[in-house]
């Protein structure tokens, strides 16, 4: 995975790329980097160029003070694709990434081919169904939207504070490759990286809330693909009824022995899947 610099939307962007044919753009989520692709990446590239940017505020991307709706990330993306001279791609959402993707949908379909969404439900539609089994699953969505604290107490011990996630929402939970533990702990241990990383999360409220409300009952015209990790919490929702109300064109599956990190827990079952879609 080569790694480039691109200033884009008044940001420098950090995206790796590789392989020739049609474009396909992944997108991580929190607490990782574009690194999360590592095990598909270069798998994917041999009949496709593969573009996975770090997004606002996580890895070597800026991490400005603002920008964190998801329009606005979808909006970075978007000005990356047509710096490198496409029009249109494909695009794979995980969590966080998985909401960049789409608004990214929503906002500009004209852009978004197919659009793959990895362990997530819609934003609106996961604070619809707050009830005790989904808060006690996202705890910690509540806490990282609280001003500073998230960053006094995570900053004390970032390792153990990434660990904790690494190791509960895998389904072996033995964490992840310890190269890719090593690299997301780097990352979020530059400065500003823990803010900006919590700043995704603040951004909910209310402009990602507000941009949702508008568009709900508009549904995604694009065929949209839904993974998840049967071991995880989307494998006691009804996952493709939930995304059906979103988008018209939907197929998907929970994965087996699969927690939230699909790309590399179940890489060879997430490359199948997106072979067959892409």
């Amino acid at each position: 995975m080569d790694s480039y610099m691109a200033t884009v939307n008044g940001i420098r962007v950090h995206y790796r790329r590789a392989g020739e044919g049609p474009p396909v753009v992944l997108l991580h989520g929190w607490p990782q980097t574009s690194y999360c692709w590592h095990r598909i990446f270069d798998r994917l590239a041999r009949d496709h160029t593969v573009i996975a940017p770090d997004l606002r505020g996580y890895g070597l991307t800026d991490k400005p003070r603002t920008g964190f709706d998801k329009r606005t990330m979808a909006t970075d993306v978007s000005a990356l694709l047509h710096e490198l001279g496409f029009s249109s791609a494909s695009v794979v959402g995980h969590d966080r990434g998985g909401r960049v993707a789409h608004r990214w949908a929503l906002d500009r379909p004209d852009e978004v081919e197919r659009l793959a969404v990895l362990d997530i439900i819609p934003t609106r539609e996961m604070w619809r169904r707050l009830d005790a089994g989904v808060a006690r699953g996202y705890w910690h969505w509540l806490f990282h939207l609280q001003p500073d604290l998230p960053e006094l107490l995570a900053g004390k011990d970032i390792p153990a504070y990434l660990g904790y996630f690494f190791e509960r929402w895998t389904y072996q939970r033995q964490g992840l490759d310890p190269d890719a533990v090593a690299e997301y702990v780097r990352a979020f241990s530059a400065p500003g990286a823990l803010r900006a990383g919590f700043d995704d999360y603040r951004a909910s409220f209310p402009d990602d809330a507000e941009h949702d409300d508008a568009d709900f009952g508009r549904k995604l015209t694009m065929p949209v693909l839904a993974l998840w990790g049967q071991a995880g919490l989307l494998g006691a929702l009804p996952t493709l009824d939930i995304w059906r109300d979103y988008a018209e064109d939907v197929t998907g599956e929970g994965l087996p022995e699969c927690g939230h990190f699909l790309a590399e827990e179940q890489p060879d079952a997430v490359l199948e899947h997106l072979k067959r879609f892409l």
